[in-house]
């Protein structure tokens, strides 16, 4: 199987670990946010619905493991504009 390349560089996203004191966000439906213990495999995506402790998120596709929409406890979802890492998003070259 091909290896997959990626438009950002998710590598030099910080990997947050659930119960870490990082991954204890405040999500709200529209937040960007990625995968916190492995961002290069889903990507960056959108949350849609958040229901009790779970949220739906489209990642439309931008991870090496191509996932378009997965449901995640908030545990696990890291929030892009709290870490402000909007510098590290502005595409492959950066």
């Amino acid at each position: 199987m091909p290896v997959k390349k990626l438009s950002y560089r998710f590598d030099r996203l910080p990997v947050i670990f659930p119960y870490h004191y990082r991954a204890n966000n405040h999500l709200t439906v529209g937040d960007l946010v990625y995968y916190g213990p492995c961002p290069e495999y889903y990507g960056i995506g959108e949350i849609l619905n958040i229901v009790d402790d779970f949220c739906i998120v489209d990642f439309r596709g931008t991870g090496s493991l191509s996932v378009h929409k997965e449901a995640f406890e908030l545990r696990y979802m890291i929030p892009i504009h709290k870490l402000n890492l909007s510098h590290l998003l502005t595409g492959a070259d950066s």
